[in-house]
C-alpha cells in the first residue's frame, strides 16, 4: 500500500493490487468433494469392493481384498 489507501502497487481503486480476488477458496480439496476428510471409503475400480479408509494411509496404496487391484478413494 504505497499511499495507505488500499489500492496496492499500480492499482486504480480499493483492492486492485496484486493478488486481488485470491484467498476466498476452501483449500485444495474444497471440503465437500469425494476423498475429502478423514472418513470415507476406498473402492476397487475393478470389482467394486469397498473398504473403510484408514487415516494416514492413501487408498491407492491399498490392494483390494477380493481381486488384488489398487483401491481408489470414493
Amino acid at each position: 500500500m504505497p499511499w495507505g489507501n488500499g489500492t496496492g502497487p499500480g492499482g486504480r481503486g480499493p483492492r486492485t493490487g496484486r493478488g486481488a480476488g485470491r484467498g476466498a477458496g476452501r483449500g485444495r480439496m474444497s471440503g465437500d468433494q469425494p476423498g475429502s476428510g478423514p472418513g470415507g471409503l476406498c473402492i476397487c475400480p475393478a470389482c467394486g469392493e469397498k473398504a473403510s479408509h484408514t487415516v494416514g494411509l492413501p487408498c491407492n496404496t491399498m490392494n483390494c481384498p477380493r481381486c488384488g487391484a489398487r483401491m481408489t478413494r470414493g
